[in-house]
């Protein structure tokens, strides 16, 4: 048990000097920088050919998720959502839904309106547009005043 104990020392050993050099910010990235590695470059023209192309699809599917700001952004977006009888839709629990048209992960938001239009979607959002607000509601829904 003695033996096992040695090498281990020697090896922290060995990691202190390296691990001490590093700055602060020499392992990570910046968002930006891991959003070019997804595929997506995020300059301007490539966002607004993003967006020209997800246009083309209905408005919270994997194609053309629904883009908000953060975690908050999502929940503020859903609980404005309306069915086509005025009510709000019972809302399941959100879930990964892969990589979206924007090349990010995107959310899963089951929506129920029950009997009314549109019955159950599965609502999509990229929560990575801080900059975004949107104003429309996927089709056979609409959106409550803020």
């Amino acid at each position: 048990m003695r033996f096992a104990f040695v090498p281990l020392a020697a090896a922290l050993l060995l990691a202190a000097p390296a691990a001490a050099q590093e700055k602060p910010g020499d392992r990570t990235r910046s968002p930006e920088q891991m959003i070019s590695e997804f595929g997506f470059a995020g300059d301007q023209d490539d966002i607004a050919a993003a967006v020209a192309a997800a246009q083309a699809h209905p408005l919270g599917t994997i194609d053309n998720p629904v883009r908000v700001g953060g975690p908050e952004g999502e929940r503020a977006y859903v609980s404005r959502l309306r069915c086509a009888n005025g009510a709000a839709p019972a809302i399941g629990q959100r879930g990964s839904g892969g990589t979206g048209a924007f090349g990010t992960v995107v959310a899963t938001y089951p929506l129920d309106c029950g009997a009314a239009a549109p019955g159950r979607f599965s609502l999509v959002m990229d929560m990575y547009h801080e900059e975004h607000d949107e104003t429309r509601a996927p089709a056979g829904f609409t959106l409550a005043p803020r």
